[in-house]
């Protein structure tokens, strides 16, 4: 049981001064009886909002397929952000929908957002080792010799004193350019400085897996649900 103003606020409905007013504005009922008043408890199950249930009241997991040029911070003066895609009321949730991880403007693919805290920590502790599949193109021949580099835990990136935890790269043979690398941590800028410690440049960089999360055919700028299944 919550109180119905926290309720409100924390689904991004209003906030908590503008409880009342809202509850004027639209037929709110708790249990089929009318709510007028902003402190009075309630189970979010009891909850219709113009004969609506709550947007949903458990959490958002939303996997969004991250176009180039979108960041994923909250500042706006940083750009276009990935949380422009969503619809105005899960921006204004409280706990704040955020990115699990980050890609930057120049990565495009798979990010989840979520205001499930718990989420954010299973999926970015360390400890958990979450694999992240990444597709990449660079500005010169992948040597094979780079798999078993990446494979052993040794690489050092410029300056960190910690070497990279072991990455499974996939080459093709009739595209030298281009390889796939899984990772199971998240250092900044990660795929682009092991290929830059070893010569290469990466231009085109797009995760393709998180988890046991993919793609599918979702669209580049749209999101779909996650469900609990999946995670």
């Amino acid at each position: 049981m919550r109180r119905l103003d926290q309720l409100l606020s924390n689904l991004g409905y209003c906030s908590r001064r503008e409880a009342r007013d809202f509850l004027k504005k639209h037929a709110v009922t708790v249990g089929g009886k009318p709510a007028r008043n902003p402190s009075a408890k309630a189970a979010p199950a009891d909850v219709l909002i113009d004969g609506e249930p709550l947007d949903h009241p458990d959490g958002l997991l939303l996997l969004i397929n991250k176009p180039l040029g979108l960041v994923c911070s909250h500042e706006e003066r940083e750009g276009p952000r990935v949380y422009d895609l969503l619809p105005e009321r899960w921006r204004a949730r409280n706990p704040q929908v955020t990115s699990i991880g980050r890609l930057d403007k120049d990565t495009s693919g798979l990010i989840l957002l979520t205001d499930r805290t718990e989420l954010v920590h299973k999926y970015t502790s360390p400890k958990h080792k979450v694999p992240k599949l990444y597709r990449a193109t660079v500005d010169r021949d992948l040597s094979p010799e780079l798999i078993p580099l990446f494979a052993a835990g040794t690489l050092v990136l410029d300056g960190e004193d910690a070497p990279c935890a072991p990455a499974e790269l996939h080459l093709f043979p009739d595209a030298p350019r281009t390889a796939e690398l899984v990772l199971t941590e998240g250092k900044y800028h990660q795929v682009r400085r092991m290929f830059a410690a070893t010569g290469a440049t990466v231009l085109t960089l797009h995760r393709v897996q998180f988890g046991r999360l993919t793609l599918g055919d979702l669209k580049p700028g749209t999101f779909r649900e996650v469900t609990e299944s999946e995670i």
